[in-house]
């Protein structure tokens, strides 16, 4: 394919956006489609920032006194009728096995779309006393919502993530919990995906079936929809109850316990594309980027050129960079277009000149600018621009972000502000009929209230506003 066609591969990201989506997730070597309906095969470069993300955030769950353990894939189908919201939240989505083995089973078992009731049911085995609290448990998983309507990374029939459960003696401590983990994502999204997210309670209509309050993160994508990137719960005694949870307290009574969950998954890649990405591709932050830096010679033919790049290669992966060297027989234009198009950080371009003259040229693909630097000290130059390749990305999205917050006083204010990309924020009575109007006639949704801001009136009816909520369009 001729060199100067290379990039048109991918759609306009500003004439067709969910185009210029699949073409960067599939193009790039991210995914591929599974071969059923709804499913995607992560591929080797989608998953190592999977690996990335997973490792980033292990780190941090360990740090914050949990431990890592696995549950069952398969649950009784009977597990769900105990907690009935829960069952009536997720029966839509639900894949059940009803033959195995060439026979019928006594009783159907569902695919997990979600792990609340098999860590009930494990709970209420271990849990017996007060010292046996509180539980901090994450699992590592895959999980199966059967999706209608799917996109990869996006929403698929079966993605990967992380499902934290976690038991206390007391509803202050499952709070705490519930709270601390979303400032743990909110921390992760910021200093890792360079993704400035706001944080809030979310609607009763839009929380987790079975939870008494939910909290989410909302990150804005470049095309002007929210895109929900995380979510925290508070879940009350409802799943206690639901499985007979109890611990025998200090003053010798038999309690209940309260519980949390919290996840994220595979949706983070989605939302760093979306996020990030421009009409050249994927600009990944440094910090989950599976190559950080790639060598590009120049004149490759010439001799001393792929020593040199060789040489660098190994000092960069002594300090600790995730670097690989370019050596095919393609022409320097197709790897630059290439290698852009996958997003790598930092593009170092080595020739006979630049050898002589003891330098070497770097490219930064979130600002496309080049400049020339020594290459003694190249580990440290190379680190430091990485540090401020992902503080700049960071700002660049703050700075996207601030600029699609808007206000608004009534409904017509919320239309105009969503039809042109924006979180909007208004005031909201607490009635469930003015939240379903807003989405009836501006196609929006409320993600989180807007902690710490009290709107005077309902933008819907007129009517003294009890909170503040952000709408948008949303994925």
């Amino acid at each position: 394919m001729a060199q100067e066609n290379f990039v048109e591969r991918i759609a306009d990201i500003e004439k067709d956006f969910p185009q210029w989506y699949t073409d960067v997730v599939v193009k790039t070597g991210l995914v591929d489609y599974g071969p059923v309906k709804g499913t995607m095969v992560i591929r080797p470069y989608g998953y190592a920032i999977w690996e990335n993300i997973q490792s980033e955030l292990d780190k941090r769950f360990k740090a914050t006194g949990h431990k890592n353990a696995y549950f069952p894939l398969l649950i009784p189908m009977s597990f769900f009728t105990k907690e009935a919201e829960h069952v009536e939240g997720f029966a839509p989505e639900v894949a059940v096995v009803t033959h195995a083995g060439g026979e019928e089973l006594s009783e159907p078992l569902a695919i997990r779309p979600t792990s609340e009731t098999i860590f009930g049911s494990m709970y209420s085995k271990w849990i017996q006393s007060y010292r046996d609290l509180p539980v901090l448990i994450n699992q590592w998983a895959n999980v199966m919502r059967w999706e209608k309507t799917t996109r990869p990374f996006l929403r698929t029939s079966e993605f990967l993530w992380q499902e934290g459960h976690t038991a206390h003696a007391t509803e202050e401590e499952a709070l705490e919990e519930t709270m601390k983990m979303l400032g743990v994502y909110k921390e992760f999204a910021e200093n890792c995906l360079a993704i400035p997210v706001i944080t809030g309670r979310k609607t009763e209509k839009e929380k987790f079936a079975g939870a008494v309050a939910t909290f989410g993160m909302e990150a804005m994508m470049k095309d002007g929809k929210s895109l929900q990137a995380g979510t925290t719960h508070y879940l009350g005694q409802n799943f206690a109850k639901a499985f007979d949870i109890k611990y025998l307290d200090k003053d010798g009574a038999q309690k209940f316990v309260y519980t949390s969950s919290w996840g994220v998954s595979t949706r983070l890649i989605g939302a760093l594309i979306m996020a990030h990405g421009d009409s050249r591709g994927l600009v990944i932050p440094p910090v989950v980027a599976p190559v950080q830096a790639v060598i590009v010679p120049i004149a490759v033919k010439k001799a001393g050129v792929l020593e040199k790049c060789g040489e660098v290669k190994k000092i960069l992966e002594s300090a600790g960079v995730r670097v690989e060297l370019d050596d095919t027989d393609n022409s320097p234009g197709w790897k630059f277009n290439e290698w852009e198009m996958k997003g790598v950080p930092l593009r170092i371009e080595l020739g006979p000149r630049d050898i002589e003259a003891g330098k070497a040229v770097i490219f930064r693909r979130d600002t496309l600018e080049k400049n020339e630097y020594a290459l003694d000290g190249i580990a440290d130059t190379v680190k430091k621009l990485l540090s401020a390749v992902q503080k700049d990305m960071l700002k660049a999205a703050e700075t996207r972000r601030d600029g699609r917050i808007v206000y608004a006083d009534d409904i017509d204010g919320i239309l105009k502000g969503v039809e042109n990309g924006n979180f909007v924020k208004a005031g909201w009575c607490g009635c469930r009929k003015c939240e379903d109007e807003v989405k009836a006639k501006t196609a929006a949704t409320a993600r989180v209230f807007a902690e710490g801001e009290t709107s005077k009136k309902c933008a819907v009816c007129g009517k003294d506003a009890e909170r503040t909520v952000i709408f948008a369009r949303a994925y």
